[in-house]
């Protein structure tokens, strides 16, 4: 009997190293791999800077002056719409620049999807905004959403103070 339950034992063991086995090789393959999470990240980059391009496009064309800049580098990728003006009051010149700028930022050791926003109306800062998610757990359509309601606010921003 005590021969007996030391091999059902043994037995019991060895299923239980092979099913943590088994266990740990399928979380190996259902976690990305890096390399999975780099193409992921520049599909996103991609998707959104497209997005951020189109939106600052509209924008632009309901404000006469407004300059558009593509930008793509260290910084990121995305666009950007920048305006001078100059003001008389009183005989008195005063220059005022505003810019809206929304970039994805390169991918970092953090692993996630970024992105940033710096709204500027008439020299002064009218709102920095970012919003970041895991690359795993990327809502494409909730950055989309961020894009559109950042560059909907500074529109009406930038229209109350003309």
């Amino acid at each position: 009997m005590s021969q007996e339950f030391d091999e059902r034992l043994q037995q019991a063991i060895q299923r239980g190293e092979r099913r943590g086995l088994e266990q740990a090789e399928a979380a190996r393959r259902q976690a990305l791999s890096e390399e999975e999470l780099k193409r992921l990240h520049s599909q996103y980059r991609l998707q959104l800077s497209e997005h951020i391009e189109q939106c600052l496009k509209r924008l632009q064309n309901h404000f006469p002056g407004f300059q558009f800049e593509n930008i793509y580098g260290e910084r990121g990728w995305g666009a950007a719409v920048r305006r001078d003006d100059i003001r008389l009051t009183a005989g008195k010149r005063n220059d005022e620049y505003s810019r809206l700028e929304i970039t994805v930022r390169p991918l970092s050791t953090v692993l996630v999807v970024d992105l940033a926003a710096k709204g500027t109306i008439r020299n002064k800062e009218a709102f920095v905004r970012n919003y970041y998610e895991r690359i795993e757990d990327t809502d494409v359509q909730k950055f989309i959403q961020l894009i559109d309601a950042w560059v909907l606010e500074y529109a009406e921003m930038f229209a109350a103070r003309q």
